[in-house]
């Protein structure tokens, strides 16, 4: 199996699709895991096929963002990029690309359109006085 990437290096080179992060989910939270078993996962929920996933795990592979290790005649997937790599790169995205890069008017718009709960309020106060020291 190709060795793990590790800090600023954990990212797919290519965007990872919704269908494709369902897969990721699948193996971030147990891994490796063969398409099988990645299916018995997701399947139902999604009304997908085993082909279905077979397809996704053959894209992450391409992409870069999952290694593969023969295990007699199937294959176990494992995620090379980490969940919390993954999410930051995304949301950095998302700030960039909906909010010009800040993050106070993505807290507004979540504010104004009652996106918050109590407490959501709560914790988002909390990590302020962290970040205030």
């Amino acid at each position: 199996m190709p060795a793990r990437k590790t800090g600023a290096e954990d990212t797919a080179p290519e965007r990872i699709s919704d269908a494709e992060h369902a897969v990721m989910e699948s193996l971030w939270a147990r891994s490796p895991q063969s398409a099988a078993e990645v299916c018995e996962a997701v399947c139902q929920d999604r009304d997908w096929s085993i082909a279905t996933v077979k397809t996704l795990l053959s894209r992450l592979v391409g992409k870069g963002a999952l290694a593969t290790e023969p295990d007699g005649r199937r294959f176990l997937y494992s995620p090379l990029i980490e969940r919390a790599d993954y999410v930051g790169g995304e949301s950095r995205r998302l700030v960039d690309r909906l909010f010009g890069g800040r993050a106070a008017p993505l807290f507004a718009h979540l504010a104004e359109n009652e996106a918050l709960s109590d407490d959501d309020i709560v914790e988002i106060e909390r990590l302020l006085q962290e970040l205030k020291g």
